[in-house]
């Protein structure tokens, strides 16, 4: 796997000033009204007044693998669902732009605090999407150490890792590890929600814990566009990031389908949490080109042309017109990462099928770190009921 992009900025980082009403208000920048763009459509670099930087071409070939494998890990496991090898599956087709920028920008030190679609994120942290497909085949309830990668278990309850995340950012700023000026040490949060549950009360209560508390936190919203078949034109009568504003940080919305501007936005909120001065709203406005999950069928409440208008946006298209225009890649090097995408999906379609069912008895595992009285007798009585089965497995 590349190393992630150097995440070095400035104090601030890029767009974050003192005054938050005049850097957050609306940006007539290149991406149009509040939006920061940096990678057009189309595949044309372009510039942004408060959010530029300079990528190097190793950190734009990374993004694109990134992304084409973060696909086929979706494709693959969305097919698996299909002939029945998973029971659900969560698609985050046409969000991997937001989810490779938001993911490269962490540092080793950094937490993420999840839904359960971030799984370009996982990829970045290093997780074996094998530990994700275990998850939805029902296996397991997660089988990674979160403490290892910095990435905490996927959350089902809608909107409740951002007070999650919350309390962990308190905890790490009442720990000294934020605004010392060590790189190696000052750490930051980020907590993963769709526009949906942005109009959940814990999102909300999260938001007022970390302003009052000036916690070291990224709200990263990646509004689709869609609650499952609620519009965003439902939920909210202003753009989302403006809600920030009204709990007193700062909020920005970034082209969601743009790796460059969404890895520049998150980094530089990120350094900003680091720094200790507090949280930050980032809407990254994307789409969902797939169903909510595998259970959902969008064609019975959203447009086909709203489809095929984003898919003109998508994001791995833009990337690659870019790297080919400026001969930074050849046709080798996109063979080689096609390869590299058949290698992941036959690997992940072996590894899956091969995954051994749980024993019954192991839903008693992992509930404390010691054993109680109650749950051993629990345990004991669960043993002998199944023992009383003919050929039951303790």
């Amino acid at each position: 796997m590349n190393a992630p992009p150097d995440a070095s900025s400035t104090a601030n980082g890029p767009g974050f000033g003192p005054d938050l009403v005049e850097v957050f208000g609306p940006s007539q920048g290149a991406g149009g009204p509040e939006l920061v763009q940096l990678l057009t459509p189309e595949g044309e670099r372009v510039h942004h007044p408060e959010f530029d930087m300079d990528f190097s071409a190793e950190q734009l070939r990374g993004f694109y693998r990134d992304m084409v494998l973060t696909r086929r890990i979706d494709t693959e496991a969305t097919a698996l669902q299909r002939h029945g090898e998973l029971g659900i599956w969560a698609q985050l087709l046409g969000q991997e732009a937001a989810q490779i920028g938001a993911g490269r920008a962490l540092r080793p030190q950094d937490y993420v605090f999840p839904t359960y679609r971030e799984h370009g994120v996982a990829w970045c942290r290093g997780l074996d999407p094998l530990k994700l497909l275990g998850l939805f085949r029902g296996v397991d309830h997660g089988g990674w150490d979160a403490a290892e990668v910095n990435f905490g278990q996927y959350t089902i309850v809608i909107g409740a890792q951002t007070l999650h995340a919350t309390g962990y950012a308190m905890g790490i700023q009442r720990d000294g590890d934020v605004g010392t000026g060590d790189a190696e040490r000052d750490a930051a949060v980020v907590a993963h929600f769709g526009d949906g549950a942005s109009s959940q009360g814990d999102v909300n209560e999260a938001f007022i814990f970390a302003a009052s508390y000036n916690a070291p936190v990224v709200f990263f919203c990646q509004n689709n566009q869609w609650a499952i078949s609620e519009p965003i034109e439902r939920q909210t009568r202003i753009p989302l990031y403006q809600r920030a504003l009204g709990f007193g940080f700062p909020g920005v919305r970034v082209d969601g389908n743009d790796v460059l501007a969404t890895y520049a936005v998150t980094q530089a909120a990120l350094q900003r949490a680091r720094d200790g001065q507090g949280p930050t709203l980032v809407e990254a406005y994307t789409y969902r080109m797939g169903a909510h999950t595998t259970t959902d069928d969008p064609t019975r409440y959203r447009l086909s042309d709203d489809v095929e208008s984003w898919k003109l946006k998508d994001p791995i298209a833009r990337v690659e017109v870019y790297l080919r225009r400026n001969g930074l890649v050849d046709d080798t090097f996109m063979a080689e990462i096609a390869a590299e995408a058949d290698d992941l999906g036959h690997t992940l379609r072996e590894g899956c099928k091969a995954m051994p069912d749980p024993l019954p008895s192991a839903i008693f595992e992992h509930v404390y770190a010691e054993e109680t009285e109650e749950l051993r007798v629990q345990r004991e009585g669960f043993a002998a009921y199944q023992a009383s089965f003919e050929g039951a497995r303790a």
